[in-house]
């Protein structure tokens, strides 16, 4: 088995990816409290540019999308002219970037939204802890969505996919992952609703579908991707039958002509669940006719499987990318990778950002 494919270019949409290896999105935590991304993340991302792509960190879409201190936003001007300059330093590199886009919906407190519950597609508390600015908090009870709010969230994505694009993002990535709020309407577990939007398949899909739609209307829909978890149980998601779920959404998804569905390896947790998928790129490849990442638990060895085998058309990396800014070439070389630093993944400021060492060239 060769390692070509790993550095292949891959026609991704409208452009050229110079590889198969993308970086995946990893709240980092390092943002301003307006929302504007530290000065230090135009070094980061441009450090990274030997990626065929990067997908920024997890951005709110508005105000009321929050869940997590120091994460950044796309829907001021103050954010959008600091995330053009690392577009450009990234661009600049010969690089490719998409913009994540988040709303955490129900896994948020109170205290970021002015003392109100978090909206959700119902009034179900999930399990868990966020970090607010008086420390550690439970999740708070949320609050179900009414239709017209709900027509007001999927307007603030569109408009922050829109955002992203004038500043130069190569794409949009919808985050539907991890029990956020696209999953959560998703999902049985978390979505009790008794109107359109809740009860079927059909109907809990209908955000997520009506979401591309609309954001199909202001850009290009090859520059659209979701991130997608079938058999990920964080943050108390769950489903009933998750492939019957899953498998519905990707198959509509494949009406979309979308830039890319990235989905998520089964946790070790989840394995043991009944209905579960234990192999999800292999299980969706024979639904989803697009461009599938493979995102979790991947090294050099599964990334090369996985696209030699046609699982995949590419394969995501978080901590990897993390550690090694140079993460191409010590594939291409097999050299040792860089151990990620776990103290500074959230939070601070250079240590575990931007000084980890490249790979020593001079050699060669």
């Amino acid at each position: 088995m060769s390692e070509n494919m790993l550095f292949e270019s891959y026609k991704y949409g409208g452009m050229e990816l110079k590889n198969r290896l993308v970086m995946a999105a990893m709240t980092r935590s390092r943002s301003f409290e307006r929302g504007v991304p530290h000065e230090l993340a135009t070094l980061y991302y441009s450090q990274r540019a030997s990626a065929g792509l990067i997908i920024t960190e997890g951005t709110h879409i508005s105000p009321t999308s929050a869940g997590y201190l120091w994460c950044p936003g796309i829907y001021t001007e103050e954010q959008m002219e600091a995330w053009a300059k690392i577009v450009s330093a990234v661009h600049d590199k010969d690089g490719k970037i998409s913009m994540q886009l988040w709303h955490t919906g129900r896994i948020s407190h109170t205290d970021f939204h002015g003392g109100e519950k978090p909206p959700a597609p119902s009034a179900i508390k999930a399990i868990g802890r966020t970090y607010t600015k008086d420390g550690w908090k439970e999740f708070s009870e949320p609050r179900e969505m009414n239709r017209d709010e709900i027509k007001s969230v999927i307007k603030d994505y569109t408009n922050a996919a829109k955002n992203a694009i004038e500043v130069g993002f190569d794409g949009i990535e919808i985050h539907g992952a991890f029990g956020y709020l696209p999953e959560q309407f998703l999902c049985s577990g978390s979505n009790q609703r008794t109107d359109e939007y809740g009860g079927s398949i059909e109907n809990r899909s209908r955000f997520v579908i009506e979401l591309i739609e609309s954001i199909s209307q202001v850009i290009d829909s090859w520059r659209i991707g979701i991130k997608l978890s079938p058999s990920n149980i964080a943050n108390s998601s769950s489903d009933d039958n998750p492939t019957e779920t899953f498998g519905y959404l990707v198959n509509k998804l494949n009406d979309y002509n979308l830039g890319h569905i990235q989905l998520m390896e089964a946790e070790e947790a989840a394995k043991t669940l009944p209905n579960y998928i234990p192999n999800v790129a292999d299980y969706f490849r024979n639904i989803y006719k697009g461009t599938l990442i493979t995102n979790n638990h991947h090294n050099r060895e599964t990334a090369i499987e996985f696209l030699e085998s046609g699982k995949a058309n590419l394969v995501s990396f978080a901590r990897w990318f993390l550690a090694n800014p140079d993460l191409p070439q010590r594939f291409r070389v097999n050299a040792p990778l860089n151990e990620p630093l776990k103290k500074s993944f959230y939070g601070g400021g250079a240590e575990g950002y931007v000084d980890y060492p490249f790979l020593d060239t001079s050699q060669n």
